[in-house]
């Protein structure tokens, strides 16, 4: 928010209150004083951005917090959007739609170290993998989990058209170390960094700690289940 009044700084999103994660959008909403607006209710007069407030009166946007992935938008031909990410808008993004193909999966076959998991590009590969069991397929920019194959076929594989948009990544495999009153606990560890405008490089500010129990990370692979969810990590200096 910064300087800019909380009424002019918005958290973009499509349909929210359909969204899992409405609850945190409220919340922030509540913390920083924003509002949460569908992006098919977003105005848009020559290269300014608008919404209305409760009152039907227009207010406009100086700042937006992006929440839109792009691969659920590519969905949703039936959404009404009178703006497109690629104008050229009097607005600042707080998470710019470029930030979604920078630094996104697609960075993964260009990464070559023991902490990163071998990736290909699945239009680059020749010759498949003989041990496909120990490799997984992933959309390039799918969200939640959304199009990935656990357990890949050749046939899983044949079915694709468009190639170019999957990767093929060798697994990682989670051990389930963490102890719960029932079946252990698996823990995958996200950094949050931030990258200042003049700053050389971009820094770690916090992380977040996800658990689960199901076969892949996230809500829906742990309806069933417990002792799951998120939390944070305490590290030593």
């Amino acid at each position: 928010v910064g300087d800019t009044d909380p009424t002019q700084v918005i958290l973009l999103e499509i349909e929210p209150e359909k969204q899992t994660t409405y609850i945190d959008m409220l919340s922030t909403s509540v913390e920083l004083g924003i509002p949460v607006v569908c992006i098919t209710k977003i105005i848009k007069r020559e290269n300014q951005l608008f919404y209305k407030d409760k009152e039907g009166n227009p207010v406009l946007i100086k700042k937006i917090y992006n929440r839109v992935i792009f691969d659920e938008l590519y969905q949703r031909p039936d959404l009404d959007i009178q703006f497109k990410f690629t104008d050229v808008l009097d607005v600042e993004w707080i998470g710019h739609p470029n930030w979604f193909y920078r630094i996104s999966k697609f960075l993964l076959p260009f990464i070559k170290n023991k902490y990163v998991p071998e990736t290909h590009f699945l239009n680059e590969l020749i010759v498949l993998p003989d041990d496909l069991d120990n490799y997984v397929l992933k959309p390039l920019f799918s969200f939640a989990g959304a199009g990935v194959i656990i357990e890949v076929t050749k046939e899983d594989i044949e079915k694709i058209t468009n190639k170019s948009n999957y990767i093929l990544q060798r697994k990682v495999k989670y051990e389930p170390i963490l102890k719960s009153p029932n079946e252990p606990v698996k823990a995958e560890i996200r950094m949050l960094m931030m990258w200042p405008k003049d700053a050389p490089k971009a820094f770690v500010v916090t992380n977040l700690v996800r658990l689960s129990k199901g076969k892949m990370i996230g809500v829906k692979y742990n309806k069933d289940k417990d002792w799951v969810g998120g939390s944070v990590g305490f590290f030593y200096k």
